[in-house]
C-alpha cells in the first residue's frame, strides 16, 4: 500500500508564505508524476501545479508566479512553495502521486488526505 502524508498547511495572512510538503511511502518501484490539487466544497477537484519525475512542471493559470513545485526523488517528497497568498486560494489542498509497484511493477496513483489552507484579508 502506498501513503501520502501532507503537512504545512495553516492559516496566514494576505501577502504571506506556505510551504506544503507531501512524502509518500510504502511499496513504491517508481514515482512518476506528482502534483498539488485543491477543491473548494461544492466545486470539482482542480490543479494547483505538477511535476514530473524528470522536473519538468505545470502550472494553474491562478498560481502561475506565485506558486513553486519542487520535488525531492531521494525523500519521495513533493513541495508546494506558495508566496503572495491570497483569500481565494483558500481551501485543501490535495497531494497526488502516480508510481509502479515494487514486485510486479503495475502502475498505482494514490491522493494524500489533504490539508487546509486558509488565507485572511
Amino acid at each position: 500500500q502506498v501513503q501520502l502524508v501532507e503537512s504545512g498547511g495553516g492559516l496566514v495572512q494576505a501577502g504571506g508564505s506556505l510551504r506544503l510538503s507531501c512524502a509518500a511511502s510504502g511499496s513504491i518501484f517508481r514515482l512518476n508524476a506528482m502534483g498539488w490539487y485543491r477543491q473548494v466544497p461544492g466545486k470539482q477537484r482542480e490543479l494547483v501545479a505538477t511535476i514530473t519525475s524528470g522536473g519538468s512542471t505545470n502550472y494553474a493559470d491562478s498560481v502561475k508566479g506565485r506558486f513553486t513545485i519542487s520535488r525531492d526523488n531521494a525523500k519521495n517528497t513533493v513541495y508546494l512553495q506558495m508566496n503572495s497568498l491570497k483569500p481565494e486560494d483558500t481551501t485543501v489542498y490535495y497531494c497526488n502521486a502516480d508510481f509502479l509497484r515494487m514486485g510486479p511493477g503495475d502502475p498505482g496513483h494514490a491522493w494524500g488526505q489533504g490539508t487546509l489552507v486558509t488565507v485572511s484579508s
